[in-house]
């Protein structure tokens, strides 16, 4: 089960730490990815997470995003800096078993509630 936090609203250029909780099985063994959607739109992949601590971002988030990931609390955290409009939405941690891949979101499951994101 995984359970993400954090979601606020700021303005452009702000900043935000979103976090996502697993429980009942350890992130090392899975690629652990943050996603967001916005109404009408399909959940795109925003960054990815390794087991072995290997990162991946969207290009439209490179710079900026920051995915990170602490074992020992079973979290992953997702440092979102210079926010921007087109950064709103909701957002969502999901598991791959394995690899992240191009961090398409139908390879990814155990999908949590999200967190609202809004930049204005």
């Amino acid at each position: 089960q995984l359970v993400e936090s954090g979601g606020a609203s700021v303005q452009a250029g702000g900043s935000l730490r979103l976090s996502c909780v697993a429980s009942g099985d350890t992130i090392g063994r899975y690629c652990m990815g943050w996603f967001r959607q916005i109404p009408d739109k399909e959940r795109e992949g925003v960054a990815g997470i390794e087991s072995d601590g290997s990162t991946s971002y969207a290009d439209s988030v490179k710079g900026r995003f920051t995915v990170s990931q602490d074992s020992a609390k079973n979290t992953v955290t997702l440092e979102m800096n210079r926010l921007k409009p087109e950064d709103t939405g909701m957002y969502y941690c999901a598991a791959r078993y394995g690899t992240c891949g191009s961090l398409y979101a139908s390879q990814f499951g155990g999908w949590g509630q999200g967190t609202q994101v809004t930049v204005s």
